[in-house]
């Protein structure tokens, strides 16, 4: 459903047990991340009133599991840590040429956009299934459902915006890149590491 091209390797989210502190912190900002760019792609687009009316509900969202996380942290004893440069996010902003077309430019980040959150859906599952702590199992079983409605929000937005004509080429090439990408990660501590 997914589409991603290279699933997680397993051994990511045995890693990630071992970096449990540094993975919640990751996440957390992976949501302040995500409300940002909602709130971000609202204000620069406020003619798209459907895009709007769902940027401001995703905001919330976003803004309510980065709250859960940081409970999460909070109980282990753990303290949220410093915001750290999500590199699997610049390499994905790379794909896309510099654009004066403000319509093409909306494209390109509601696809990335749609991508990470793939991404994201896909590694919840991979350490869902992996984690030896039920709790957080538990709760990374819950947020898939959520971030997997969130990649087709985006790609949904994307099409109704330019058709799927002009969309769905655009999707595979990044989706192509992406591969690529992740490949070259290896930072257990990181949700895209």
């Amino acid at each position: 459903m997914l589409g991603l091209k290279l699933p997680t390797d397993p051994r990511w989210a045995t890693a990630a047990q071992h970096h449990l502190e540094d993975l919640l912190t990751d996440h957390a900002y992976c949501e302040q991340k995500a409300a940002s760019t909602a709130i971000s792609l609202l204000v620069t687009y406020p003619e798209h009133t459907d895009l709007v009316r769902e940027m401001a509900a995703l905001a919330r969202e976003e803004m309510s599991h980065f709250e859960l996380v940081h409970q999460l942290i909070v109980q282990r004893g753990f303290v949220l840590g410093r915001e750290r440069k999500d590199e699997y996010v610049a390499a994905l902003q790379l794909h896309f040429p510099k654009t004066k077309d403000r319509n093409l430019r909306l494209i390109h980040r509601l696809l990335v956009a749609a991508l990470i959150e793939a991404r994201s859906c896909e590694r919840f599952r991979v350490i869902s299934e992996t984690l030896e702590d039920e709790e957080l199992a538990r709760f990374y079983r819950g947020l898939m459902a959520s971030e997997a409605g969130h990649y087709t929000l985006f790609l949904r937005l994307a099409r109704e915006t330019a058709g799927r004509d002009q969309v769905d080429p655009l999707w595979e090439g990044l989706l192509e890149y992406e591969k690529n990408v992740v490949a070259t990660f290896e930072r257990p501590q990181h949700i895209h590491g």
